[in-house]
């Protein structure tokens, strides 16, 4: 991307130039549209599942602008040699989350693949007197974080069979929820930086959100919520490439405490799928965000402080 021209429109709030989660266009002073789009192969059997999974990971980057999803358009590829059905199936799972968080689904574009994929291209609103980027977290900030990791390896895990769909199951419910109560709930309390956790990991989400804020990110690896049996699947090496990637490439930037683990710094670098956000906010707000998140029935873990500096601690 960096070897693209950046728009030059005094419109374009956010765009690609940064390593925001969605780009923003200013429609008036007041309202501005924020936008993106997402899709990926299937992590799960059930395609109503992935669908609801896929629709709620390309809403999330909505929420963690702050913005509201407003109408979708489905993106999907499909193999010439499987059931039609299936794709109702997955496009129907898409349907029902997006109605959840009502947002309307007003078209969209399907090719011949030899792999299905599935996705949406998603608009919303956004206030742009109150967009939460990922580039103002401040020294003194406390981070939390909204969903446990673990997702990438019990796909993977599912994949390999070591696994079934009951285990997993606890892994599809975190991934069909929506982060728009913990969006709500950092606009409320003033939030100063946000992002959320999909395909860099937690590890890599958070470098981009300290290098864009020009701080350095503690983090406590024991206060980080994992799902059950990651740790156990971690030290076994059923493990995603794209994890050990990632950890590969922020491993440079980040200071692990000798006691974390090779399978703890696997986790945090484990590339999720329609994770929690990860939110900045002053420690006098804190008390006023968890109250917020617990009210919209959301996790509130602790993780970590935003110090001076740049790269991340984890101890």
């Amino acid at each position: 991307m960096r070897h693209l021209p950046v728009t030059a429109n005094e419109r374009v709030l956010v765009g690609y130039g940064t390593s925001d989660d969605a780009g923003v266009f200013l429609l008036r002073d007041d309202l501005a549209l924020v936008q993106t789009v997402d899709f990926f192969t299937p992590i799960v059997d059930d395609p109503f599942d992935f669908g609801r999974i896929a629709a709620a990971n390309a809403l999330s980057d909505i929420y963690a602008m702050g913005g509201t999803p407003v109408s979708a358009l489905n993106i999907a590829a499909f193999p010439e040699d499987l059931d039609l059905e299936i794709l109702q199936k997955i496009l129907d799972g898409g349907a029902t989350l997006a109605r959840t968080a009502g947002v309307a689904i007003l078209g969209g574009h399907t090719i011949k693949d030899d792999e299905p994929k599935y996705g949406m291209a998603v608009t919303g609103t956004i206030d742009p007197r109150c967009i939460v980027s990922n580039a103002g977290a401040r020294p003194g900030d406390v981070l939390v974080l909204t969903k446990p990791l673990g997702t990438g390896i019990l796909a993977t895990a599912l994949k390999r069979e070591v696994i079934d769909e009951h285990t997993m199951q606890h892994a599809v419910d975190w991934m069909t929820t929506l982060n728009e109560g913990a969006s709500r709930a950092m606009l409320a309390a003033g939030a100063h930086a946000a992002t959320d956790i999909t395909g860099y990991g937690l590890l890599g989400h958070a470098h981009e959100m300290a290098a864009a804020s020009k701080v350095q990110f503690t983090i406590d690896a024991d206060a980080v919520p994992m799902m059950p049996r990651v740790h156990e699947l971690a030290r076994d090496g059923i493990v995603p490439g794209g994890t050990r990637d990632n950890l590969t490439t922020y491993r440079a930037s980040t200071t692990f405490d000798a006691r974390v683990d090779e399978s703890t710094q696997l986790i945090l670098a484990d590339a999720q799928t329609s994770g929690g956000l990860l939110i900045s906010i002053a420690p006098q707000a804190l008390s006023s965000l968890r109250d917020a998140l617990r009210a919209n029935g959301v996790l509130d873990a602790v993780i970590g402080r935003v110090d001076e500096g740049a790269g991340i601690n984890v101890g």
